[in-house]
C-alpha cells in the first residue's frame, strides 16, 4: 500500500512539471456475500475476496480496476491522471469468492453504478453491496 502511495506520488509530480493539470481521484467501498439472502449483514455472511471497478472517463476511456478486500470486505481504488480523463461514471462489483455458497451469484444486481464528480483528493464512498447466492443454506430457513 506504502508502494502504491509513492507510485502515484511520483505520477503528480511528473504531472505538475510537465505542465499537466493532474487529477486524483479514490473509490471505496464494502462487499458482502449476504449467505441468507436476508439483506442484512450478520455472522453467517462472507466477505467477497476481490471486486473490478469500471469506470469511463470524460474523454470516453474505460478504465478497469481490480482490487482486493481487507478482512471485512472493504476495498480501495485510487488513481492520479491529467484532468481532462478523470472518472465520470464507474460501476463497482464482485469478482470472487471461496464461500461454498458465494460462488454462483443468484442476485443480478450485485453491482453498484455511481458518477463520479468530485474534485481532484477526494473519495467517493460506494454504499455496500450485497452478493446474493443462488441456493440459501438449510440453517438460514
Amino acid at each position: 500500500m506504502e508502494t502504491e502511495k509513492r507510485i502515484l506520488m511520483g505520477l503528480c509530480f511528473l504531472m505538475i512539471l510537465s505542465g499537466v493539470r493532474s487529477w486524483t481521484g479514490e473509490i471505496r467501498g464494502r462487499v458482502v456475500c449476504d449467505v441468507c439472502g436476508d439483506s442484512t449483514i450478520g455472522p453467517e455472511d462472507h466477505v467477497l475476496e476481490e471486486v473490478a471497478v469500471l469506470c469511463i472517463t470524460k474523454s470516453g476511456e474505460v478504465l478497469n480496476y481490480q482490487a482486493f478486500t481487507n478482512a471485512k470486505g472493504i476495498y480501495t481504488v485510487a488513481e492520479t491522471m491529467p484532468e481532462s480523463d478523470r472518472w465520470e461514471t464507474c460501476l463497482a462489483r464482485s469478482i470472487s469468492s471461496f464461500h461454498e455458497h458465494c460462488i454462483h451469484q443468484g442476485d443480478a444486481h450485485s453491482a453498484v453504478k455511481f458518477g463520479y464528480n468530485h474534485p481532484s483528493g477526494y473519495s467517493h464512498t460506494v454504499r455496500p453491496f450485497l452478493y446474493r447466492p443462488v441456493n440459501v443454506p438449510m440453517y438460514c430457513i
